[in-house]
């Protein structure tokens, strides 16, 4: 060797790649639960997953907006100097950001600092949120480790998190994979064609997505719809898995957007309804959404191109991830019923005998008079 430095070249493009996917993930985690833990501020347990659904909507909304939305700008030779896929990050983003800069200055933290609401009011809806707080004594408490854990490790919220990491894989994969699954459908078929037969299955989802949510805000259940929804999912892929006539394929998504995109409402909704602290409500719905971002890893690998074009792989671990769903959701409904009655039968007076308020405080969902909100 001549003792000249060896220097190595950077691929500078994979490492903006590389940069620009981990920013996109690393301030797009907190959303979710961020969300669902706002909403759950506002609302009562019953009306929560109602709330919810409207955010969850949006993004099967996006979904069909989005392929009418890329069909029209991939029309466009070029957006300033930005061609291709780089024109539809740069519309959506703008758009994004500018929604973002807006929500900012309207959105208001929590009723008792609601400038538009009147003082009455204000009261009203922190009273409503407090009478469902079993042993709280305080909204907004300080945070505490034992209250995380209460959050974390708790019967329903990991089995709850459990199936929203099982139904990721699908939500996400449909996402990921849909205009991939549209094509082996229509392979004859232009781009912009391809991307317009995306929308109908979200708008479809869409709908049935406000639907389920209502009826569980009318009914006060959640499990039940885990339970009727899961089916749907499964019938899909047994006919992707059955079929390879393009119509029949094509009807399926219809019915796993019908069946899964509630899920993300019903999770979280009754991870935050089966705990009674602030500090635990956010840790379980953290907890929920950090299981459900699993899932979505997961599905990135769930539809390979050595599996196309019928995907037989893909198409059998959501069909396998779909039953799992509803066996879990069956058993979970049924240790909750088992579980409430042993409650039943406990005297909340004489299991709270001795105990100083803060240790009721820090009882949670051991607390002798919580029951699980099925």
């Amino acid at each position: 060797m001549d003792g000249t430095r060896l220097v190595y070249p950077i691929n500078l493009a994979w490492l903006w790649r590389l940069l620009h996917r981990n920013c996109i993930r690393i301030f797009e985690a907190g959303m979710m639960p961020g969300i669902a833990y706002y909403m759950s501020r506002w609302y009562t347990k019953s009306e929560l997953t109602f709330r919810i659904s409207y955010y969850i909507v949006m993004g099967s909304v996006g979904g069909a907006v989005g392929g009418l939305l890329a069909s029209a700008i991939f029309n466009l030779d070029h957006v300033g100097s930005l061609h291709d896929w780089r024109m539809l990050f740069a519309v959506e983003g703008i758009i994004t950001c500018g929604l973002a800069v807006i929500a900012f200055f309207t959105l208001t933290d929590r009723p008792e600092t609601a400038k538009w609401l009147t003082e009455e009011e204000r009261e009203f809806a922190i009273a409503r949120v407090k009478a469902e707080r079993v042993g709280a004594t305080e909204l907004l408490e300080k945070m505490s480790r034992k209250k995380i854990l209460r959050g974390i490790i708790n019967p329903v919220t990991i089995p709850t998190a459990f199936v929203f990491l099982l139904l990721n894989i699908t939500v996400q994969g449909l996402a990921f994979f849909l205009p991939t699954v549209i094509k082996t459908i229509y392979p004859t078929h232009g781009v912009v064609y391809q991307q317009l037969r995306t929308v109908p299955p979200y708008a479809v989802g869409s709908f049935f997505t406000m639907a389920f949510a209502y009826l569980s805000f009318r009914t006060d259940k959640r499990l039940l719809y885990f339970i009727v929804c899961a089916p749907l999912v499964i019938i899909g892929y047994i006919m992707f898995l059955a079929s390879g006539d393009q119509q029949v394929r094509y009807g399926a998504t219809f019915l796993v957007a019908s069946g899964a995109f509630i899920f993300g409402a019903l999770t979280n909704s009754h991870a935050s309804a089966n705990v009674v602290s602030d500090t635990a409500r956010s840790a379980a719905i953290g907890t929920n959404v950090m299981f459900g971002n699993i899932g979505g890893l997961i599905s990135t690998w769930s539809f390979l191109p050595f599996d196309g074009p019928s995907y037989p792989i893909g198409n059998g671990l959501n069909l396998a991830t779909s039953c799992t769903i509803l066996i879990t959701s069956v058993l979970l409904l049924f240790w909750m019923k088992r579980d409430n009655k042993k409650r039943d039968g406990k005297n909340p007076d004489a299991e709270l005998a001795g105990l100083s308020e803060e240790k009721i405080n820090d009882l949670d969902w051991k607390h002798p008079s919580f029951r699980w909100r099925e």
